[in-house]
C-alpha cells in the first residue's frame, strides 16, 4: 500500500548573500548567520568565496581562535592550505573537504593557495551541542577519493560528504549531531526526490544553475539558499541550465547560544572567561 504519510517539505523562505569582508580581506558572500532568520539551528554561517582576482583572497585567513563549533570547508576550485596549534597541517583542493570540531579550542589558519584558475569554496559553521563544547579538537581531511557517488537516475547524481543516501554513507562518522551534507548535480529539466528526516533543519545552498524545491516555485539561483519548512523529503527540478547545490540538514540543538567572533558557547560567563583564556594564554587545553 502507498504511505500516504510521507510530506513534502516546502519553501520557508530563500535567502540571498550579502558581501562582506573576513579575515585579513578576503571578499566573500556570506548566506547564513547575518542575522537571527539567517542562523538556522544547529547552523550558524555559511560564507562562499569566488575569485579569479588573486588580490580578492590571497590574504587569507591567518591564526584564529575557535571554540564549542565545527567549521566545514568545502572546495569547488582552486587549493587551501591549513594548519593549526595541534600540530596538524593540510592542503585540500577541488571536490574535497576539510571537517574540523574546534571542541575547547584550537587555533588555526586557512590560506588559500594563489593559482592562475582562482578559488571557489565556501565554509559552513555547525553548533556543537553543550555537552560536546569542550571535547578534544579534532580534524577530518576528506579526500576526493572517499567520497561515495550515487546515481539516482533521471540525470542526477550525489556525493554524500556526511550521513546516509540510498544505502550509502559519507567519510564523516562519529558527528555530535547527525548531519546530511550531501551534494548534487542535475542535467537540464531533471528532477530528484530527496529524504530529510522529519524535524530536521534542512537547506539548499545552490551552487551552479537554478533549481525549484517545489511546484510552480520560482528558481533559486547560484549562490542563493532556499530554506525547508518541516516534512520527509526535498523534490528539487533543475532549470535548463541544470543545478549543482548542497542539501545539508541536521537536529536542532534547541539550546542558549552566546556567540562572539570565532567563539561559541552557552552562557555569558562562558564567553567572558573564554576571551579571559585568550587575553592570558590558556585558551589552548
Amino acid at each position: 500500500m502507498k504511505d500516504t504519510t510521507k510530506m513534502m517539505r516546502r519553501v520557508d523562505r530563500v535567502l540571498k548573500g550579502e558581501e562582506t569582508m573576513e579575515g585579513a580581506g578576503v571578499r566573500l558572500k556570506r548566506v547564513l548567520g547575518r542575522d537571527e532568520r539567517s542562523t538556522l539551528d544547529p547552523f550558524l554561517m555559511l560564507d562562499m568565496f569566488e575569485s579569479d582576482d588573486p588580490r580578492d583572497y590571497q590574504a587569507g585567513f591567518p591564526a584564529h581562535p575557535h571554540r564549542g563549533i565545527e567549521t566545514v570547508t568545502y572546495m569547488l576550485k582552486g587549493e587551501m592550505e591549513h594548519g593549526d596549534s595541534t600540530g596538524t597541517r593540510g592542503l585540500i583542493g577541488p571536490g574535497e573537504a576539510q571537517w574540523m570540531t574546534a571542541g575547547s579550542g584550537i587555533i588555526h589558519q586557512e590560506m588559500p593557495v594563489v593559482s592562475s584558475e582562482g578559488i571557489n569554496g565556501l565554509q559552513l559553521w555547525v553548533n556543537l551541542p553543550q555537552r560536546a563544547k569542550m571535547k578534544r579538537p579534532q580534524y577530518r581531511d576528506v579526500r576526493k577519493d572517499s567520497i561515495k557517488k550515487v546515481d539516482l537516475g533521471d540525470g542526477v547524481e550525489a556525493r554524500i560528504i556526511a550521513g546516509e543516501l540510498e544505502g550509502s554513507a559519507g567519510p564523516v562518522r562519529d558527528l555530535e549531531s547527525d548531519i546530511q551534507f550531501f551534494d548534487v548535480v542535475m542535467n537540464p529539466g531533471s528532477t530528484v526526490s530527496l529524504n530529510v528526516p522529519r524535524g530536521r533543519t534542512s537547506f539548499a545552498l545552490v551552487l551552479d544553475g537554478a533549481a525549484s524545491f517545489e511546484p510552480g516555485g520560482s528558481p533559486v539561483k547560484k549562490g542563493e539558499a532556499a530554506v525547508f519548512a518541516d516534512g520527509d523529503s526535498v523534490q528539487a527540478g533543475a532549470s535548463d541550465r541544470g543545478a549543482r547545490f548542497l542539501l545539508i540538514s541536521g537536529d536542532p540543538l534547541n539550546e542558549p547560544v552566546f556567540w562572539r567572533g570565532p567563539i561559541v558557547v552557552n552562557s555569558q560567563e562562558e564567553l567572558d572567561r573564554t576571551f579571559e583564556e585568550l587575553r592570558n594564554g590558556t585558551f589552548v587545553k
